[in-house]
């Protein structure tokens, strides 16, 4: 297989009705290191919108138990990118994360947000630093994809196009993003996960590296110190060689699932979808949900 071959079946998929597929493709096959990096980057922007990063410190989920929230939230969207938004394993881990969300006061515009998140922040991140920046047939299918997703969570006023994300994700920061204690904790405890995947004398470095690859409006809003101009140049190169060399590399044969990634630290003998993440309702009997049937989804190991 040639390094743009499956470029070429990319384009000649529908973007909108094999959007999943698109997606999965990219995902999995063409990018995953990438979208692994943008998709935590994209979960880290929206802690600086106060109203979000205060609840996420209230509950506790990213402050004290880092590790898990990580985990789950990458394993429960990792479950919908790998069986599709109707197969069961699918359908359990979309109940699951609208069991979670609507336990809080969360609101449609934060919701909104959150989900532009995950559509403009990778386009921008891949363009930036990845093998080959992505095509537009790709830019449609995520967008797609998403839109799919948020309608499946009950999000009203889903934008319809790519750019309409943008401009929503943009605005939404320009006018919400500020310092907030509370969210700080969560900022400072998220970093502090990433460095403990990495041996400990290299925890200051990463922070530093980590910070370097925020923009100033993040920098800002948590109120940490900009690292150097010589700093931020050479760790910016660092990760556009990386994906220099990638692009010399042969195509990836064997798709890559975010629960192969080692990072995810917290189910080493395996998990059940329908058990993954938090059940914060006081009362809320037998959750996670079982299905309707009373069976339950299979354990992935």
């Amino acid at each position: 297989m040639k390094r743009f071959e499956r470029l070429g079946r990319i384009r000649r998929l529908d973007p909108v009705t094999d959007a999943s597929e698109i997606y999965r493709i990219s995902v999995t096959l063409e990018l995953p290191w990438d979208y692994t990096r943008a998709l935590e980057l994209a979960l880290y922007r929206t802690y600086a919108v106060p109203s979000i990063g205060r609840l996420l410190a209230r509950t506790a989920e990213l402050t004290d138990r880092t590790q898990k929230r990580y985990d789950d939230t990458s394993l429960l969207l990792d479950t919908i990118v790998e069986h599709g938004f109707t197969a069961e394993q699918g359908r359990t881990a979309i109940r699951r994360i609208n069991q979670m969300h609507r336990s809080f006061d969360i609101s449609d515009d934060d919701m909104r947000y959150v989900l532009s998140t995950f559509v403009v922040v990778p386009r921008r991140w891949i363009d930036t630093y990845g093998w080959r920046r992505l095509s537009r047939h790709e830019v449609v299918a995520t967008t797609e994809y998403y839109r799919t997703l948020g309608r499946l969570m009950g999000i009203p006023g889903i934008p319809e196009t790519y750019e309409e994300f943008e401009a929503l994700l943009d605005g939404y920061e320009a006018a919400h993003f500020g310092w907030d204690e509370e969210a700080r904790r969560v900022s400072d405890a998220t970093l502090g996960l990433m460095a403990s995947w990495y041996p400990r004398p290299m925890a200051p470095l990463l922070r530093t590296a980590t910070l370097a690859l925020l923009d100033e409006p993040l920098l800002r809003a948590f109120r940490y110190p900009r690292p150097g101009a010589a700093t931020t140049a050479l760790v910016r190169r660092a990760v556009r060689t990386r994906g220099r060399l990638v692009r010399l590399l042969p195509p990836r044969r064997v798709p890559h699932f975010a629960r192969q990634n080692r990072e995810i630290k917290g189910y080493p003998n395996g998990y059940r979808v329908a058990d993954l993440g938090t059940c914060p309702v006081p009362g809320l009997r037998g959750c996670p949900v079982r299905y309707r049937d009373g069976s339950a989804a299979d354990t992935v190991e």
